[in-house]
């Protein structure tokens, strides 16, 4: 049977009526995904979000943000960015005890989906753009893999380990860990693909003999330029998200589905 794992990200949810950047209406985007989801021809699994779940880390914005997320019809996962505060989405999210493990200075938690694991790691860094894995992450993530070896397995974390060649924005990327994150994975075949946010864009690269790719956010976009100078700047692209569909027999496909609503489908003519 295959199963679809939905990855939104970098939803940036402010206070109700208040715009990102002062021009982005981040929530109304994020129902427009919600929607998507909730409008799949075949229902998700499970959806996960990839950091900057909120803007700037208050306790409004996350109250926000699980108002909006409410209508998802399966199980939710979360996990920080460098937009977010852990102690103020742990405090919001308190019944959410997958958010609770790890450390008071990381979450990292894994969630069985029928055969397929997903594993959430905490790459943000508090008040820091950039993402850092340290000794203490690696080993609960060693951990945590040897102890299901059996089972594919999808990594989730917000900052993606790879060189995007938008420089600006590599300067924010995974600045320390990466090599010992290449290590991990070395021991751990299972680990089929890392998935990522942070971008704004969806962008797919190898790490560790692994695919690894980032997602588009539900609202905005980083404006697509690799010129070394080139400023950070975003666009109205149309938002999308991932869905990740899986089979034990064929293994995973990643599709980039947008969020906003378009005509058809339409029936194809054959003559």
């Amino acid at each position: 049977m295959t199963r679809l794992i939905v990855q939104l990200s970098d939803t940036h949810i402010r206070k109700p009526g208040e715009l990102a950047e002062g021009r982005v209406d981040t929530a109304a985007a994020l129902v427009r995904a919600v929607a998507a989801v909730n409008g799949l021809a075949q229902p998700a699994a499970a959806v996960f979000v990839s950091g900057d779940l909120v803007d700037s880390g208050k306790p409004a914005q996350y109250e926000h943000l699980r108002e909006l997320l409410a209508p998802l019809a399966c199980a939710v996962y979360l996990l920080p960015g460098n937009h977010d505060d852990r102690d103020a989405l742990r405090q919001t999210f308190a019944n959410d005890l997958h958010l609770q493990q790890g450390s008071p200075s990381y979450i990292h938690y894994a969630v069985d989906l029928d055969g397929l694991r997903l594993v959430c790691l905490d790459t943000s860094v508090k008040g820091a753009a950039h993402g850092e894995l340290d000794e203490a992450q690696l080993a609960d993530l060693d951990a945590t893999l040897a102890a299901r070896p059996e089972v594919p397995t999808l990594l989730a974390m917000h900052h993606p380990p790879f060189k995007t060649f938008i420089e600006r924005m590599d300067d924010y990327g995974l600045r320390r860990g990466g090599a010992g994150l290449a290590d991990v994975l070395a021991r751990h075949a299972q680990v089929d693909r890392i998935v990522c946010g942070h971008l704004h864009r969806s962008i797919s690269a190898r790490f560790a003999g692994r695919l690894a790719m980032t997602a588009p956010s539900t609202a905005h976009a980083l404006a697509f330029d690799l010129g070394p100078d080139a400023p950070l700047a975003f666009t109205l692209e149309p938002a999308g998200f991932l869905v990740h569909a899986w089979s034990g027999s064929a293994g995973m496909a990643s599709h980039v589905v947008h969020a906003d609503a378009y005509d058809g489908p339409f029936p194809f003519r054959f003559s």
